[in-house]
């Protein structure tokens, strides 16, 4: 299997953004979205990066695009064989790794769905009793399933961090009707995936999605239930209390909470044993979810 790290995509002739992770190309009415292989953690980018993570990432959300029951999404093709116009002499660039999808106007909220107590909803639990403002019940211990689902959207920040905001500031932000079909269909989306994921071994403690709109028309954007915008636990592993093993980047954010670093620009080196590990993590939350190993180049 091919194992070289792709930091960035060079293909002159279209105009291009670059995340902290992806290189999104502009077609016109359509887009390219390529996953590299750039790896961030407290919004700053790491200088080297994580063997097939652009690939998993990519392939994750195809599949769940192509398996959940959702009215509209945006992907048109994943790239294997052949490619838009003008970008063929960089197929082995994008193989596995990238997306064309339809243009949309972007919903300008990070739509967070929690099902498990964790991270900083549980940091603001014990001060609290409440994740983003919203009252649950006492007792909670840390990685217990929540009573249901919530839906805690946040804005969607360019640069730095996202902020959590409430429901109803939400609505101020966006039409109302709009706010509450996209709650809505996150929920459930949500609740299908990890019905789906806790019988292939997987717990999806929280994930976010993102929408557009096709005209009038809500679609769902960007990732889908990747290890990069969800929490995936190891099903046999969990026992709530305590933090959980994960099959995402924690281990990343782990070794940098070891180090004299301010989380701030430029990012540490991460060690080899660091990106080993992480790699085989992203591979095996693929192959997990999917029931089938990652495609050899």
């Amino acid at each position: 299997m091919a194992s070289q790290v792709i930091l960035q995509t060079s293909i002159p002739g279209f105009p291009v953004r670059r995340g902290k992770v992806r290189d999104v190309y502009d077609l016109g009415d359509r887009l390219l979205i390529v996953a590299s292989d750039r790896i961030s953690a407290f919004d700053v980018v790491m200088p080297n990066g994580i063997p097939f993570k652009g690939e998993v990432l990519t392939r994750i959300s195809a599949f769940w695009l192509g398996r959940l029951s959702i009215a509209r999404h945006h992907l048109i093709e994943l790239i294997e064989d052949r490619t838009p116009q003008g970008f063929a002499p960089y197929l082995d660039q994008l193989r596995g790794r990238a997306m064309l999808v339809r243009k949309t106007k972007v919903v300008p909220i990070e739509c967070v769905v929690r099902g498990y107590i964790t991270g900083s909803g549980w940091k603001e639990y014990l001060k609290s009793q409440s994740v983003c403002g919203i009252r649950l019940p006492a007792g909670l211990r840390q990685c217990d399933p929540l009573p249901e689902p919530l839906f805690t959207p946040s804005t969607k920040a360019e640069v730095g961090h996202d902020e959590n905001i409430s429901f109803e500031r939400a609505c101020k932000l966006v039409e109302p009707g709009l706010m509450k079909t996209i709650r809505d269909r996150s929920i459930a989306i949500y609740r299908e995936a990890a019905e789906y994921a806790r019988g292939r071994g997987v717990i999806i403690a929280d994930t976010k999605f993102e929408w557009g709109l096709d005209g009038n028309e809500v679609i769902l954007i960007d990732e889908a239930l990747t290890p990069d915008s969800s929490r995936f636990w190891p099903a046999a592993d969990y026992s709530p209390g305590r933090d959980q093993p994960s099959f995402d980047k924690q281990y990343v954010r782990n070794y940098l909470e070891t180090l004299n670093w301010n989380k701030t620009p430029p990012g540490p080196t991460l060690p080899e044993e660091v990106v080993a590990h992480t790699s085989k993590k992203y591979i095996e939350a693929y192959e997990k979810l999917t029931g089938r190993p990652l495609p050899k180049h």
